[in-house]
């Protein structure tokens, strides 16, 4: 695949990124302002997060620039923390999104290193064509992988500390 080609299939997935974003939160905010909110709503609101999640994290690793290693590992996080938030809440915790690395910050950080990829000049660290080891795809991952694990250890404390207090 040629350079060119793969600057704008980065842009692509940017505007793919964003695009399920807008649709996750717009679909929930019609459910909840139409008055159509429901547990089974529930289930189509979570259930494709936690599999195009995953898709994503893993198919950025095998991106340009990326590494498979790390694509795995951040699905396997994102999938643990939406867990936390889910298991949280059947313990009676709440207010559970909470980050540095919650769902935004992580398809954000995404979308910024598909952009750096797609404009970057060549010759620029961690760019297409660079003589760089790593790739912004790679150090993307990497930096949602501590992000995401800071994310866990304080959902874990959050649903600790309700849950003892409710206690």
């Amino acid at each position: 695949m040629g350079g060119s080609t793969a600057r704008v299939l980065f842009v692509l997935a940017a505007i793919l990124i964003q695009a399920r974003l807008l649709a996750n939160l717009f679909d929930g905010m019609v459910a909840v302002e139409s008055g159509k909110a429901s547990p089974q709503g529930e289930i189509f609101n979570e259930v494709p997060d936690r599999i195009s999640d995953p898709l994503i994290f893993i198919g950025s690793g095998f991106a340009a620039g990326g590494s498979p290693s790390l694509g795995f590992l951040c699905a396997i996080l994102a999938i643990f923390v939406a867990y936390l938030r889910v298991f949280g809440n059947s313990l009676g915790a709440r207010d559970l999104f909470l980050g540095p690395m919650a769902k935004p910050q992580r398809m954000a950080t995404l979308t910024i290193a598909c952009l750096y990829s797609a404009l970057a000049p060549s010759d620029w660290f961690g760019a297409l064509g660079s003589i760089s080891l790593t790739g912004a795809a790679s150090l993307a991952l990497a930096l949602i992988i501590l992000g995401t694990i800071v994310t866990a250890v304080r959902r874990l404390g959050r649903i600790a500390a309700q849950v003892r207090g409710s206690a």
